[in-house]
């Protein structure tokens, strides 16, 4: 038994030896937890055999003294890695190495006994630990264990199932980066093997259905967990600035699943839109996100959206009409759609959102040879009254815009304070003009654009400011086909309707560009830049919960 365990005297005279600065300056001495959590402790197995300090960083991460932590390093290892690893031991009364070691073979049987030769150890331990989680030296903490209620967490499918488990079964999504050995850190850097690894994934890539996420959510208190959404809380100063959410999405449950995860905290709130012709998994998908989730919910109206019709635009208008309605009093509203992911985490976004002032941050151009959008009525259906794949173009012309109003241009995606929600809400002016908008092309794209320049509004633009570009405007960061090389680089992706679906290649200069979420991503696409994106959020998150903490 190893000797930490059954001597704590000893172990604390030998941890005493080390400069208490030294591990002050790790923070493991500042680390105390709560009556909460020392009423429920755990154990954990490492089982490493390179890159110390990584190790280091990890159980910093995951450290309480009244846990328990058994590392097994591989007899192969290098010796000062094994050096290292006695002298984490050596310095935190509460780790200990495995008293029996294996030299590990991949995808042999010394791989399991390491684990058990550290979970025989750990049931040696005084400490009467509640659960055991075994970790491996690329592991990062994202979750807690009090809602399993007992269950254990493990993934498990019958052996000729290459789909991800549904039903009966934790819902774990393979993280491709570790299984294929993917370094995100060095695909930022844009080393080349890295990133030429990270292409040789995309035609292989199966992702799960949305049926997987009707089962995964058929169980709450597990899915809740295995997701992370229960250890999302926030600092106080995000819970003093909520936020509200309105996803109009239509299909790829897992992708719809990926971003309300990353964008989620439970002081926030979220409506969810899915089309009325979406299939009939995917509505039960979103309706399983609702269920779960309390500050999440499903629109009160659901349209049947046509692409580039009113359908689009009132589909975020339900949700905004919503959303009013909620306790949650939210000080700013994003719109996303289901290939949208966040560049900034939710800490980020609030300070760069209290910079607004109550203005609000909206695409707003002068129409150029978009006019032609509204100088006819465009038809939604055909002459058998079915809706037309896209409005089309009559000729019978178009009245002025009601009440003089002057007409602007810019995006479908916006970030709206509460202020100005409520005058859209009320306005009679704001009515007239979603009536006179019903037959033109594309409305979303002018409808917001156009009532920010709206004089008197709530964080008006005025009408003689320059265009608010989409470079200007931080929202949505997009990259066109007919800008790239002049405005920004090549896409390493692919392009659909001239828009560049993202790939590796772009995950420096998404996050370093300033904007706050990227469109459009897509795991068919790439499956590797949005873990390195998820990845990238949890770092920063983590390391702001680091600093605060040790302050």
């Amino acid at each position: 038994m190893p000797q930490a365990l059954h001597q704590p005297a000893a172990a604390n005279e030998r941890a005493s030896q080390i400069p208490q600065p030294k591990r002050r300056e790790q923070g493991f001495t500042v680390k105390q937890g709560s009556e909460f959590e020392r009423e429920f402790p755990l154990a954990y197995s490492l089982v490493v055999h390179k890159n110390a300090d990584l190790v280091e960083r990890l159980l910093r991460a995951i450290y309480m003294p009244h846990n328990v932590y058994c590392i097994h390093y591989d007899l192969k290892s290098s010796d000062d890695f094994k050096s290292a690893m006695q002298g984490l031991a050596r310095c935190l009364p509460n780790v200990f190495i495995a008293s029996k070691l294996e030299r590990v073979q991949y995808a042999g049987i010394s791989r399991l006994k390491a684990d058990l030769n550290c979970l025989s150890d750990l049931l040696e331990s005084e400490v009467k630990w509640k659960y055991a989680i075994n970790l491996c030296g690329q592991d990062f903490p994202v979750s807690d264990l009090k809602m399993l209620k007992g269950k254990n967490m493990v993934e498990t499918r019958q052996p000729d199932d290459s789909r991800h488990n549904t039903l009966g079964s934790m819902f774990v999504r393979p993280r491709l980066t570790i299984k294929r050995g993917i370094n995100c850190s060095a695909i930022y850097d844009m080393e080349p093997v890295e990133v030429e690894k990270s292409l040789g994934v995309r035609k292989s890539y199966v992702g799960p259905s949305d049926k997987n996420i009707v089962n995964a959510a058929s169980d709450c208190d597990r899915f809740v967990v295995s997701e992370g959404f229960n250890v999302k809380q926030g600092s106080e100063f995000e819970h003093e600035f909520p936020l509200a959410y309105s996803l109009v999405v239509h299909k790829n449950a897992d992708l719809v699943e990926r971003l309300l995860r990353a964008i989620y905290m439970p002081h926030n709130v979220y409506c969810i839109h899915y089309d009325l012709k979406s299939s009939d998994d995917f509505k039960s998908a979103m309706q399983g996100l609702a269920r779960c989730l309390p500050n999440v919910f499903i629109a009160s109206k659901l349209e049947r959206v046509q692409y580039a019709g009113i359908s689009r635009l009132k589909a975020d208008l339900n949700c905004l009409s919503d959303l009013l309605e909620s306790e949650v009093k939210w000080k700013y509203v994003i719109n996303l759609c289901g290939q949208d992911f966040p560049l900034r985490t939710n800490a980020e976004l609030v300070s760069d959102l209290k910079m607004l002032k109550g203005k609000n941050m909206v695409e707003s151009k002068r129409p150029g040879g978009k006019k032609k959008r509204w100088t006819f009525s465009h038809s939604l259906k055909n002459d058998q009254s079915e809706d037309n794949e896209y409005p089309v173009s009559t000729s019978q012309e178009k009245p002025p815009p009601p009440h003089s109003i002057e007409m602007f241009v810019g995006s479908a995606y916006f970030t709206l304070s509460r202020k100005f929600v409520l005058f859209v809400q009320w306005s009679s002016l704001v009515r007239d003009f979603l009536v006179w908008s019903e037959d033109t092309y594309s409305p979303d794209e002018h409808f917001w654009a156009t009532l920010v320049r709206v004089p008197g509004v709530p964080g008006e633009v005025l009408r003689s400011d320059p265009d608010i570009t989409e470079l200007h405007c931080k929202t949505r960061l997009v990259k066109w086909s007919y800008l790239e090389e002049n405005l920004y680089p090549p896409c390493t992706g692919k392009h659909v309707r001239s828009v560049c679906v993202y790939g590796v290649g772009e995950l420096r200069w998404l996050l370093n560009y300033g904007h706050w979420f990227a469109n459009k991503v897509d795991p068919n696409v790439d499956p590797i830049l949005i873990e390195c994106l998820e990845e990238k959020l949890l770092e920063k998150r983590l390391m702001s919960f680091t600093v605060k903490s040790f302050y």
